[in-house]
């Protein structure tokens, strides 16, 4: 006798035909989870790439309008011309960094934020120096009007009074002479900064500690090389002047005037630098500080700043 009985070729058959579905059931599942999962990842993958898309799009359009504004500056850079071959030597060094910042910006990919602010912040600068130049030759002109009417009136006094040639021929050498008045130093950047007690820059009156005056002292191959005393006059919102303690004082003009805080540094003809801070004052109220930068020959320039 057989140990087993054999299986009935029907049952046989039903039973293969169950377990074919139920694997059929589960490779189904498998596919429905699998699709789910795929849709999921390209939405997600569509959703980055149409954010990203939509980044790259607004730099690109940012770094198009920075680019039209330096090259805006380059053009007017082109066309700025003075009579003066000390500005002319300026303009021609400025023109340069202009042409090299255009450079620079073309090459730069506009996903680069950190060189666009950089940029931007290059195109503030030169900006103002353009600004500097146009004031140093409208100033320039003007005094050369002046100086020649007052030299053709000059020499028109010797041609007709002939008794007194000597004298008018002294007093047109004088006048020649103040061209000598585009010697004087001259001063650009002027900026004023209120610091609290860490240091840091803020418009919060109650937590100013102390303020900066900084300003440039332009480049002038006319100007005489050595030591330069720096002063500032800064006022308080109600027109007081400032006092830290120090006494400063001075002449301009022919008139003595008290400084808030004054510094000597050493100019050589070239660009200087320099800070003067504003200590020892007892409290910062609201309202708009004033500064006033001299030299004993020369307003160099003002600023101001509100404090909230």
């Amino acid at each position: 006798m057989e140990q087993y009985q054999k299986e009935d070729p029907l049952e046989r058959l039903a039973r293969e035909e169950r377990e074919k579905k139920a694997r059929g059931g589960s490779l189904r599942t498998v596919m429905i989870v699998l699709a789910v999962v795929a849709a999921a990842l390209a939405a997600a993958l569509a959703y980055v790439w149409l954010s990203k898309s939509k980044l790259v799009s607004d730099l690109e359009i940012e770094k198009k309008d920075l680019t039209e504004q330096i090259v805006a500056l380059q053009s007017d850079y082109d066309n700025l011309s003075s009579d003066y071959d000390a500005i002319n030597s300026q303009l021609d060094s400025s023109r340069e960094e202009v042409a090299q910042l255009v450079e620079r910006i073309k090459k730069t990919d506009a996903t680069n934020r950190a060189k666009m602010r950089q940029y931007e912040k290059e195109l503030g600068t030169l900006r103002s120096i353009m600004r500097s130049y146009i004031v140093q030759i409208d100033s320039l002109n003007t005094l050369n009007h002046e100086l020649t009417v007052q030299a053709a009136a000059a020499r028109k006094q010797a041609e007709d009074a002939g008794r007194r040639n000597q004298e008018l021929s002294a007093q047109v050498e004088s006048l020649s002479g103040q061209v000598a008045v585009g010697s004087v130093i001259k001063g650009r950047n002027v900026v004023l900064q209120a610091y609290n007690q860490s240091d840091k820059v803020t418009d919060r009156s109650s937590r100013v500690v102390r303020m900066l005056v900084s300003v440039t002292l332009s480049e002038n191959e006319l100007a005489a090389r050595g030591p330069v005393r720096v002063y500032v006059r800064v006022k308080d919102p109600q027109g007081y002047l400032l006092q830290d303690g120090t006494g400063a004082n001075f002449v301009y003009n022919g008139e003595a005037m008290a400084a808030t805080a004054s510094r000597e540094v050493d100019y050589t003809g070239q660009d200087v630098e320099l800070s003067i801070y504003v200590n020892n004052i007892p409290e910062f109220t609201k309202g708009v500080y004033t500064a006033e930068v001299f030299t004993a020959q020369s307003r160099l320039g003002g600023a101001e700043v509100l404090l909230r």
